[in-house]
């Protein structure tokens, strides 16, 4: 799979972002995983960057707290792939229009991303990179997946008081943001993690403040396909805490 997307256009764009796409192919995402089953599932997401009055941001939402998996967690826009779908950028702008009112005309498409593997929930996870030339009012899609849209400041995210890292009860210990009334953690927080550092933008921070996950956000470990999750949750984003009970939940792969 490309790194950059074939004729993206880099005039206008901010310094940081320039240096992410400089570094696309090779993201600094230093986690084990096993290798991606026949049977994953394609999925995508959008990481959406923008400019407002309160600098440079990026576009998170909250599942709804009625999912029966990854309820009330943090992540990117995004979910599986449709018929149809022109995957993954299609896939990724879709998804965020129905989940976060993101108007597809409004977004300039720069670059997409290895694809990712999460074992838990057995899929491959496409990041589409793109930014945002017409910003507009975010807004809850559909409130069954979503709670909340937020654009959050790079600003807190790089700041070394809203870092550390998290332990979940079964022995994942990964990277974590305190932002926007959130508590990033999983692969969303890998990923973003690895995008500030390849963008130049990580600030050094205390590795060693490690805090338990909050049992609210916990929930029961089970096999892909286990049939624990109705067909809505299935489609939904897959890039919240998803941490296999024997390491981290995603790094890259190659690219198939």
């Amino acid at each position: 799979m490309s790194a950059v997307q074939a004729g993206g256009r880099t005039d206008g764009l901010p310094d940081y972002l320039v240096r992410l796409l400089g570094a696309a192919a090779d993201l600094p995402l230093r986690h084990r995983m096993p290798q991606a089953t026949a049977t994953a599932r394609r999925s995508a997401v959008l990481i959406l960057f923008g400019e407002s009055a309160a600098g440079p941001d990026v576009l998170l939402i909250e599942k709804s707290a009625h999912l029966r998996s990854h309820a009330g967690q943090p992540a990117f826009p995004g979910g599986g792939v449709d018929a149809g779908d022109d995957f993954p950028v299609g896939t990724a702008l879709r998804e965020a229009h129905e989940e976060a009112g993101i108007d597809p005309d409004g977004v300039r498409v720069l670059a997409t991303l290895q694809e990712l593997y999460l074992p838990p929930s057995d899929r491959l996870v496409v990041p589409v990179v793109a930014w945002w030339d017409d910003p507009r009012d975010v807004s809850v899609g559909d409130p069954h997946e979503v709670a909340r849209v937020a654009r959050v400041p790079l600003a807190e995210l790089t700041d070394p008081a809203n870092r550390f890292r998290v332990r979940h009860q079964l022995g994942f210990v990964g990277p974590a943001f305190a932002v926007a009334d959130m508590l990033v953690w999983g692969f969303t927080a890998g990923l973003l993690e690895a995008i500030l550092e390849a963008a130049g933008l990580a600030r050094p921070w205390d590795e060693r403040d490690v805090r338990p996950l909050p049992e609210s956000l916990m929930r029961p470990y089970t096999l892909p396909g286990s049939g624990d999750d109705d067909d809505r949750d299935a489609a939904a984003a897959p890039t919240v805490a998803d941490p296999a009970p024997d390491g981290p939940p995603a790094r890259t792969v190659p690219p198939r």
